[in-house]
């Protein structure tokens, strides 16, 4: 198996994908120095909950711009009330607009879809709306999040994918569903024990059957360690549990 990140795709637009606080802070428009693609970062808003990519308008929410406190983050709030202060941050449902506040909010809405033609390309998803990563998940559920669901839970932008490895389970939706979603390179790993397949670098069906990394060699528990450093540090994919039996 040649190991792949989303770095290597190109051309096509990628799916929309869901997104965490943590992963949206990431594209801010700042030098990016991990993975291959160094230079400058893509300049990601949040508005409302949808995410758009406004790195067209670097020049005004990059490094330096007048808006940049809105890269990374949720602005809908901001936009409305014409504010950069933090405490108008982060306020991902708005519920607490004026009437003319939420009439200036479907204005942006409207100037970011159809005027400046900011491609959407997910949602924010709060942080009280992932599951907890200590609850089990049992190889049943697991089975169940395999990237060809059609089912998508209110807000989210792209059904859960999920994926264990080491014991947790992570949801590739985050980011990830053009490699874990139907007709993905990695579809095969969705919603299976992908621990001893990574580890192997191995797209044989049989090393997600067999799912035992009791007879690894160090190498290769060594490549399923930085599998899961990637997934946790560099891609950052919420863990929504642990994998029962």
């Amino acid at each position: 198996m040649q190991r792949r990140t989303d770095d290597d795709q190109v051309d096509e637009p990628d799916p929309l994908n869901n997104f965490t606080s943590v992963q949206l802070l990431h594209f801010d428009g700042g030098e990016d120095s991990v993975g291959k693609k160094k230079g400058e970062k893509p300049v990601y808003l949040s508005v409302k909950g949808v995410v758009y990519d406004a790195s067209k308008g670097r020049h005004l929410y990059g490094p330096g711009g007048p808006f940049e406190v809105y890269a990374g983050r949720e602005c809908g709030a901001a936009l409305a009330r014409g504010s950069l202060d933090q405490s108008d941050l982060d306020n991902i449902s708005c519920d607490d607009l004026s009437m003319n506040e939420q009439t200036e909010l479907e204005g942006w809405v409207e100037r970011l879809k159809s005027s400046l033609c900011y491609p959407v390309l997910g949602r924010l998803i709060p942080g009280d709306a992932l599951p907890s990563e200590d609850r089990v998940v049992s190889k049943e559920e697991l089975a169940q999040y395999d990237g060809k669901i059609q089912d998508i839970p209110e807000g989210y932008a792209a059904a859960p994918i999920y994926l264990a490895a080491k014991g947790k389970v992570y949801d590739m939706s985050f980011g990830g569903v053009s490699f874990y979603g139907k007709g993905g390179a990695y579809n095969c790993f969705a919603g299976k024990d992908a621990s001893r397949a990574l580890a192997k670098m191995s797209l044989d069906p049989a090393d997600t059957e067999n799912t035992s990394t009791s007879d690894l060699s160090e190498k290769e528990i060594k490549v399923l360690n930085d599998w899961v450093k990637t997934f946790e540090e560099r891609k950052k994919y919420p863990c929504v549990g642990r994998l029962g039996e």
